[in-house]
């Protein structure tokens, strides 16, 4: 009987030992290996914010989100063009997130201690800083927040911004009546319309609805005072720390590439580099991409295909008419950081 257990034993010991180096395949996240298994990156965006995610007039996605997209292929897939992008609205892109139709949400979405408790998911590294502005018709002759008592104000529901809307009212005792529209189109529509006097939303976007109305800009007007600041990021699901690491580094790895003053049109010149945090950054030596389950050129195919965060930015936010304000770097007073790469 011993014999017989023994043998059953050091039979189950065996087959463990067979099934370890198929296990020690994996990159150690299941959501990578998921993506390199398809071979695509499923990307959450809005699809409908000009500078974040919004199509060009030939269809091609633009946009620091669009771009954040990119970076995360080249960086898991080598490839920026790999992606699959799925156009999510302010309801529904917490529960695709949750349920795996994506594989990360790139989506100007507002970092804030419930999301992030009550959702089973996780911010990575701030792509932005923004806050709630309030934009109005320049013909109504409003000129401060402090002159909208009694009006309507048109606000995205189930966001962060009808919170600081309705937290910025009560604060200041300003009473208004909020016009809930959950699509973003529908919303600038009816503002647009006249169904309701101002319309709330993040600096950035009000922004781009200016920009997007060509020689009409001028009849907008983004009232001075800002009602919130804070960061937009990334999301992923909680439980794969190693994909929320990775999703986490690129974002850094593009801010140490500005610092540095690596561009997608020199890194190529810095093979022979001497600095080590050059060298660590782009993979020649450190062994970073290892750590991360990566190829230890990851930073690189970032940057070669996507640029440092100041291209991404330039490229994405100046045209709005967005200074970099709170979004330089840290090196230059603002609020984009890096931890140390090594």
């Amino acid at each position: 009987m011993l014999k017989h257990v023994m043998a059953a034993l050091a039979s189950g010991l065996i087959g463990l030992g067979a099934a370890a180096p198929a296990a020690a395949q994996g990159s150690g996240s299941a959501t990578l290996d998921a993506v390199r298994a398809r071979g695509v990156l499923n990307c959450g965006v809005s699809g409908e914010s000009p500078g974040f995610s919004f199509p060009d007039n030939r269809g091609v996605m633009r946009g620091i989100d669009a771009d954040g997209c990119r970076a995360l292929a080249a960086a898991t897939l080598g490839d920026a063009e790999k992606v699959r992008y799925v156009h999510l609205s302010t309801v529904s892109r917490f529960t695709a997130l949750q349920a795996g139709e994506v594989d990360v949400l790139i989506r100007n979405t507002g970092w804030s201690l419930t999301r992030e408790a009550n959702l089973g998911l996780l911010f990575a590294a701030p792509n932005f800083w923004d806050g709630t502005s309030i934009i109005v018709k320049t013909a109504s002759g409003v000129t401060s927040v402090t002159g909208l008592g009694g009006a309507s104000i048109c606000v995205a529901s189930g966001t962060s911004t009808e919170i600081n809307l309705a937290d910025w009212g009560r604060a200041n005792r300003i009473e208004y009546t909020p016009v809930l529209i959950s699509d973003v189109n529908q919303l600038r529509e009816a503002f647009l319309n006249g169904r309701c006097d101002a319309y709330a939303t993040d600096t950035s976007q009000a922004a781009a609805f200016r920009y997007r109305q060509g020689p009409q800009a001028n009849e907008l007007t983004i009232l001075p005072e800002q009602l919130s600041f804070g960061p937009i990021a990334p999301m992923v699901r909680k439980g794969d720390d190693k994909w929320f690491d990775i999703v986490r580094w690129v974002q850094y790895a593009a801010l140490h590439a500005e610092n540095l003053k690596v561009t997608s049109a020199n890194v190529d010149t810095f093979g022979g580099a001497s600095n080590p945090d050059i060298r660590r950054l782009l993979g020649t030596e450190g062994g970073l991409g290892q750590a991360l389950g990566l190829d230890n050129r990851w930073a690189y195919f970032v940057i070669k295909q996507m640029g440092n965060y100041g291209e991404v930015f330039e490229r994405n936010i100046t045209p709005l008419g967005l200074a970099r304000g709170h979004n330089a770097l840290w090196t230059a007073g603002g609020f984009q950081f890096a931890p140390a790469m090594r």
